[in-house]
């Protein structure tokens, strides 16, 4: 598998790359090491696999990404898991639903629904946040086997991920577990590595689409060819060595809560920006055929264009800037 590894570190061979599941329910059945943790000296490892994931199947990457990064969230909160559950992290809110956290006494009940829950119908647990009576949200750990859990019957019609349905799940008096103290979920620094986690798996998607590129191009001398294979190149490299030097910086705790935020607005834009312009140059270079006859290429490609848009565009794109405009002149 090294050969198809995604390197943050250009020309950098070998290293613990570890086997890659071809397919969503073996990711669901692998066990990842404790040491795949953000901001604790293997960022760049585990922005690797992320990457190496999505290079190969973007659904395998949409499934890990969640499962690891909350492990690493009950890591940081103190609360370790066993190694024999999957998770989920829903933390999405949307227009005409919500969920409730209220303490009855006895412990902490979940009332109500949340949206986004990604394979909540498959998934043995996951990490929710929730309303509080007095205002704020906590972190909550549910088991998603309990019958208060009911997943939404939506239809999930998208051709991109499409073995990775997400949907509403009703919440009916649920027993939850904190993790955390209210509002830690989005205080602590880990929540934007995560953030960045998820940009890694982008990246890997648009590598392997640009190796779809790069190799009609070993075949044929075409100019026009070549021109969009290194404009791929150029887009990879700029999101390669925004995620490369991010993994440097988190992993030498130099970064307050502010710079983190900021880093990670960064470095999602970038790598976004990168998948799109790899996206189109790639329908450029390749033509409709590649779309309608090869069902690895097709799939990638409709992969990433539903799970770039996690990336809000030009709504992160302003976020970002009033965040610049708020600080002091950063350049």
């Amino acid at each position: 598998m090294v050969d198809d590894a995604v390197r943050l570190l250009p020309f950098r061979t070998g290293g613990p790359i570890l086997d890659v599941p071809r397919t969503v329910d073996d990711a669901l059945r692998a066990t990842w090491p404790d040491r795949l943790r953000p901001g604790e000296g293997a960022t760049r490892e585990l922005w690797e696999l992320l990457a190496t994931l999505g290079a190969t199947d973007l659904g395998v990457a949409r499934a890990v990404e969640p499962h690891l990064d909350a492990r690493a969230i009950l890591a940081q909160a103190g609360t370790p898991d066993r190694d024999d559950r999957t998770w989920g992290v829903y933390a999405a809110e949307g227009p005409g639903v919500r969920l409730d956290a209220i303490d009855d006494g006895d412990g902490w009940r979940l009332h109500g629904t949340k949206p986004w829950c990604s394979l909540a119908g498959v998934l043995d647990a996951a990490l929710v946040t929730a309303h509080l009576a007095g205002g704020g949200r906590a972190l909550f750990a549910v088991d998603l086997h309990d019958p208060g859990v009911r997943p939404l019957d939506q239809v999930w019609e998208s051709r991109g991920l499409a073995e990775i349905p997400s949907t509403a799940v009703a919440f009916d008096d649920v027993a939850a577990t904190p993790v955390g103290t209210p509002g830690w979920y989005l205080e602590r620094p880990g929540f934007w590595w995560g953030g960045i986690g998820v940009a890694a798996c982008w990246f890997g998607g648009a590598v392997g689409i640009g190796r779809r590129v790069h190799a009609e191009a070993a075949q044929r001398d075409d100019p026009l060819l070549a021109m969009h294979l290194g404009a791929v190149d150029r887009r990879l490299e700029d999101a390669r060595r925004a995620l490369a030097e991010a993994a440097s910086l988190v992993d030498a705790h130099g970064l307050d809560a502010a710079q983190g935020r900021l880093l990670a607005k960064r470095v999602r834009a970038t790598v976004a920006s990168a998948c799109e312009d790899v996206l189109s140059r790639a329908a450029h270079a390749l033509g409709p055929a590649p779309l309608a006859l090869e069902a690895e290429h097709a799939k990638r490609v409709a992969d990433l264009q539903v799970y770039v848009r996690q990336q809000h565009a030009e709504r992160d794109d302003a976020s970002l800037g009033q965040t610049i405009a708020a600080g002091a002149r950063p350049w």
